[in-house]
This record gives C-alpha cells, sequence and structure tokens, in this order.
C-alpha cells in the first residue's frame, strides 16, 4: 500500500525488459523504448479485437509472441461485443489471479479476527473445471481454470465437488450443489451475487428456512462481477441476517483489486500484481489522442477508463471497465460501470453506477427490495415524447408506484446535470418504470444461454436490443 506508486515504476521495467524480446515488441519497436510517455507512442490502445492478430498467432502454437514462451492456459470468455475471447495467462500471471484471493481471505482474517470459517465447508460457485486444448494450449473459463489451483489447506473443504463442479448446464448443476450442500456445515460462500441468490432461493424452497438456520456458522460471503448494493438487501433477508462481505474486482484479464478492509469505501489496486495500469479520463476514451494517466496522476472522484498491461501479455489492453479513485492513499477504487454500458440518446451519458445509486436510494427510501433491473432509452420521433425504460423485477413492490417512480427519477436528477437538463427542457419526459415478472431476468438469460457462470445482465444500453428482448417477461 505505501509503496503502490515505485511497485509500478518497477514493474512497467520488467514488463518492458520481457516485452521487447516479444514478437509484440519487435513489431512495435520496444527495444528503444524506456518510458512511459515513449511506450504511449509505441503502443495505441486496443481492445481485443484489435489485440486479436497477435492472439491468433498464440493460438496456432507459436512461441514468444505477446510474452515470453506459450501461455499456460486461455482463459475463454464470451465477450458482449467479440464474440467469444481466448485470453492467455502465462505461467508469470497466474499468481496474480490465485494470490489475490488468498490476499482478500487474509486482509478480512487480519482486521476481523475471523479464521474459524477457514475451518468449515467453503463453496465456489464456479465454471466447469474441464479443459479443452487450443493450440495445444489448456483452454476454460477462468473460475474453472482457478479451481486447479486452489491450495490444499481450502481444497479439503471445498464444495461443491469436482463431478458437480464439471456440470454444463446451470440449473442441473445448482440442484446438485443443492443436494451436497444442504446439510454441511458451510461458512464460506463466493459467487456472482445473482447465482448467489439463486442458490439460496433454491435452498429456501427446498428447506423452508433461512439460510442462516440451515448454516449457522456461516460468516464470509465474497462477490464480484456486478455492483452489489441492488442485491444486498435481498441476499440478507434470505439468510436472515446480516454476514461479513469480502467485494472483489476480479475479470479473464487479471485481478485488479479487492476489499481489504471493512471499515474502508473502495477496493485496494492491485498494484504490485504483475500488472502495470494506466488510466483514460472516460469521456476521452474513443477521443484519436487520449490521455493516458500512470497512477501517481490520477484524481480522487475522476471517471477513468481502465488499461492494462501485464504478464499475461495484454498491453495496454482497454478492459471496458470505467473505475473511480476513493482514495490515494492508499489506491482504493471503485468500479463505476462500463465503457459501453451507459444512455446518451440525448447526450445526457447517464452511467451504470448513477442508475444503481438513483434506484438503490428510492428502494431503500420506500423499503421495497428490487431483485434485477436494466434501462434502456425509447426515443420517439414526436418532440418531448422521449424517456428513459426502466425494466424491474421486484423482491417486493413499492405501495405506490407513481411515487416510487418519481423519486427514482429526481435521484438520478440530482445525480446527472445533463439528464436535468432535459427533463427541464421537456426533451425528455421523467422515466417509466415497466415490471419484469417473477424470475423474467433468469428466464430471459436462460433464452439466450447466458445462465450460470460469470454471465451477468447490462445495467444499461443506448438501444433497445435487450428492452425488445425482455417483452415476452414484462407485465
Amino acid at each position: 500500500m505505501q509503496q503502490a506508486v515505485a511497485d509500478q515504476d518497477n514493474l512497467f521495467k520488467s514488463l518492458l525488459n520481457t516485452v521487447a524480446t516479444t514478437q509484440f515488441g519487435q513489431d512495435h519497436h520496444l527495444e528503444s523504448v524506456n518510458t512511459p510517455e515513449e511506450f504511449r507512442q509505441a503502443v495505441p490502445i486496443r481492445d481485443y479485437e484489435q489485440l486479436k492478430p497477435w492472439i491468433e498467432q498464440v493460438k496456432e502454437g507459436k512461441h514468444n509472441i505477446l510474452w515470453k514462451g506459450k501461455p499456460i492456459y486461455f482463459a475463454k470468455t464470451s465477450g458482449t461485443t467479440s464474440g467469444v475471447k481466448y485470453i492467455p495467462i502465462t505461467k508469470d500471471s497466474i499468481p496474480n489471479h490465485i494470490n489475490t484471493a488468498r490476499n482478500a481471505l487474509l486482509c478480512y482474517m487480519a482486521e476481523s479476527g475471523n479464521s474459524a470459517f477457514a475451518d468449515g465447508n467453503m463453496i465456489f460457485l464456479s465454471g466447469s473445471p474441464e479443459l479443452e486444448r487450443v493450440g495445444g494450449v489448456p483452454t476454460g473459463r477462468l473460475s474453472g481454470i482457478v479451481n486447479h489451483h486452489i491450495p490444499s489447506y481450502l481444497r479439503k473443504n471445498q464444495l461443491p465437488t469436482y463431478e458437480t463442479n464439471c456440470i454444463d448446464d446451470w440449473e442441473t448443476k445448482l440442484d446438485k450443489i443443492v443436494q451436497e450442500t444442504m446439510n454441511r456445515n458451510m461458512t464460506l460462500i463466493s459467487g456472482i451475487p445473482p447465482w448467489m441468490q439463486m442458490y439460496f432461493d433454491r435452498l429456501q424452497e427446498l428447506s423452508g428456512k433461512k439460510i442462516s438456520e440451515l448454516f449457522p456458522d456461516f460468516s464470509v460471503m465474497v462477490h464480484g462481477g456486478v455492483n452489489f448494493d441492488p442485491y444486498r438487501a435481498r441476499l440478507f433477508e434470505s439468510i436472515g441476517r446480516e454476514v461479513a462481505t469480502i467485494e472483489t474486482f476480479p475479470a479473464s484479464e487479471g485481478f485488479f483489486a479487492f476489499q481489504d478492509s471493512q471499515n474502508a469505501e473502495g477496493l485496494l489496486l492491485n498494484t504490485n500484481s504483475g500488472i502495470w495500469f494506466e488510466f483514460v479520463p472516460a469521456a476521452e476514451i474513443f477521443s484519436e489522442n487520449p490521455t493516458r494517466l500512470g497512477l501517481h496522476e490520477v484524481k480522487v472522484g475522476e471517471n477513468y477508463a481502465l488499461l492494462i498491461n501485464s504478464n499475461a501479455g495484454l498491453w495496454s489492453y482497454n478492459l471496458g471497465d470505467t473505475v473511480k479513485f476513493v482514495s490515494l492513499d492508499p489506491y482504493r477504487i471503485i468500479v463505476s460501470g462500463r465503457i459501453k454500458h451507459f444512455i446518451s440518446a440525448f447526450g445526457e451519458h447517464v452511467i451504470g453506477e448513477e442508475v444503481e445509486y438513483s434506484l438503490m436510494k428510492a428502494a431503500t427510501e420506500a423499503g421495497v427490495h428490487i431483485t434485477e433491473f436494466t434501462v434502456a432509452p425509447l426515443i420517439s420521433q414526436d418532440k418531448g415524447k422521449s424517456y428513459h425504460e426502466w425494466f424491474v423485477e421486484f423482491g417486493s413492490e413499492p405501495e405506490n408506484m407513481e411515487a416510487f417512480t418519481l423519486l427514482v427519477n429526481n435521484n438520478l436528477r440530482a445525480k446527472n446535470i445533463y439528464y436535468d437538463d432535459l427533463i427541464k427542457g421537456n426533451i425528455l419526459l421523467p422515466l417509466r418504470i415497466t415490471r419484469v415478472r417473477k424470475n423474467g431476468f433468469i428466464d430471459y438469460m436462460k433464452s439466450v444461454g447466458k445462465l450460470g457462470g460469470q454471465n451477468k445482465v447490462p445495467r444499461l444500453s443506448n438501444d433497445r436490443k435487450l428492452a425488445e428482448a425482455l417483452g415476452p417477461w414484462t407485465e
């Protein structure tokens, strides 16, 4: 924490020394590069599609393309824009994935004094650990790959069984997980919040009990992938009491940050784990020559697109995530959204963090539970008839839907001045809420083959594709 900037400087030098000897390094003349400024001149910002020519060479079995040698794995992920992505994981980068999860648990143990959970059963809701081979490289979902590296001191307490983890169909797998865990002493449960909620719902249906009655020693919930706040109230209601939560920020491309304290806002940036970070002001990310900042140049409260350079062989790689720093001593962030997940049909540029805040504040004030939601613009050719349509699945509904809708709208107006101006100027009507029936989002995800794993519903779309696809499940 105290050496973050120095660690980033050292990482830059060591990464540069290695990549300069690779095909990518030769293609970008990195042998003559010495400073971050020179590196930024030599290496443009790229997303997966733009890095694909080099990844294709790695998939063909070639050596020393993006990093020395060959990757030990490909993490296979279905991108929203790129179809299937094959993200290299190298011998040098695998510790980033394994050790960061360990460090998050150790920080919690050190701060809370609770180490008893390590003696009980732990569940990691993950993808299948069965791997295929692509170009001779073992390939599968990141969570399945990581499953092979769970340390032996945790392995003896890990559930579900390997055989159950290998089941591809999410609902079949979930039923089996419930069978295997129902009568065990579960102390830690880890996964993305919507799928943990499905697990809890299934347990309650079968047992008629709250989760805390089934698992009296359950004390730690590890989560990541989506903002926890929209799921918090319902998860704790299912459990029957609050438990400690540890938030993480992992992806196939790397493990970037983790909650190191129960008492401080934000996630500690992983500044000494094989990744050299760059930060681009979010409004500039699609500019021809965007500002690219190092860690020592960032400011609190600014919205940045996150770029990574890593010992997995990803260079000036645009993850598509945006972050904000909430502290510079130490460097702690919150994940504020996705670059491509925003609404700006009228120049309002509403982002994920703003819609989540607006809905959850209203839900707290009105005493209602939100199961899931997404937002899309409805553009009318008639002047002053366009609006944002919010598709919301309620766990418990507001007594007065009209008043609740106005509350959400006013929260968003207070959070985003451009949206407020458009409402004031009668360019946009106040937002409208369309109810999604119980389990509607789950049924939609099932219909598009994205149930389970790390798949999640986008909070925001700048078009109507998802809105129209949800049609059969709206009320």
